[in-house]
């Protein structure tokens, strides 16, 4: 039986502070790297699992310290979006792509089904089933909530320079989304408005299924990556950011809580 994690291997996920007391449930899709020992590189040079491609860099601290500073749930992706991105409908051609922007990965070329699904049962399925019984438990609960994916985006794409500090994509949730875009706007920065992508049901998979699919407010947060280069700069736009999705939470009639917050 072909298996893509040996029993000593990180798992696929990790759920943290489950009973925290905010309505909003965060997820990092691209939070890690790391790749099953048994796919090396997937034919990359060791200097490409550091980019961009990989990952979204910066992400995973910036999640922990929103789940920290709101109280939230939390769940972070274990491998790298090369494997398995956990953001997209499985089957596209960017669930586990071929090329990623200019570069190619020989190790995704010519798979066969088998593998495919291999990958898609190990990594995609448990992620989501855990965030979706999550958010059934909640609803059975009848406890209202937000879903946020927590997101960073590469400063130049295609040889063009990014011009955002931040973005906030959503579907549905445009009155969800609009306080954090403004909050963010009056403290003088440069926000995309569904910028610098935009949510499309055959390329997103969180805000589509757990969010708009479901009648509940969800947006991704995306944050320029040479913002988000240390522990450092992830707790400063916690700081901004904490307040902000705890009033868009309230704007949508949801119960919001905070440890901390204030602007910076």
């Amino acid at each position: 039986m072909r298996m893509l994690l040996k029993p000593d291997e990180p798992p696929a996920f990790t759920a943290r502070n489950l009973t925290g007391t905010s309505p909003c449930v965060l997820l990092c899709e691209h939070a890690s790297n790391r790749m099953p020992r048994c796919l090396g590189t997937l034919g990359l040079a060791a200097a490409d699992l550091g980019r961009h491609i990989a990952y979204d860099i910066g992400a995973a601290p910036l999640a922990e310290e929103l789940a920290r500073h709101l109280d939230a749930p939390l769940f972070l992706t274990g491998y790298s979006r090369l494997v398995i991105d956990c953001n997209r409908p499985p089957g596209v051609p960017t669930s586990i792509p071929e090329r990623s922007e200019d570069t190619a990965v020989p190790g995704n070329r010519d798979l066969d089904p088998p593998m495919r699904r291999l990958r898609e049962a190990t990594l995609f399925e448990p992620f989501h089933a855990a965030v979706t019984a999550h958010l059934d438990a909640r609803r059975a609960r009848a406890r209202a909530c937000c879903v946020i994916g927590v997101h960073s985006f590469t400063p130049v794409f295609h040889g063009q320079r990014r011009p955002w500090e931040a973005g906030v994509l959503y579907g549905a949730a445009r009155s969800f989304a609009l306080p954090i875009m403004e909050g963010l706007a009056a403290l003088g920065l440069h926000v995309g408005d569904n910028e610098p992508y935009s949510i499309a049901v055959d390329e997103d998979y969180t805000v589509p299924v757990h969010g708009d699919g479901r009648g509940v407010p969800a947006l991704l947060l995306e944050i320029r990556q040479d913002l988000l280069a240390d522990v450092a700069a992830a707790r400063l736009w916690a700081h901004r950011l904490a307040p902000l999705i705890a009033r868009a939470a309230i704007s949508q009639g949801l119960g919001a809580s905070a440890r901390s917050g204030g602007r910076a």
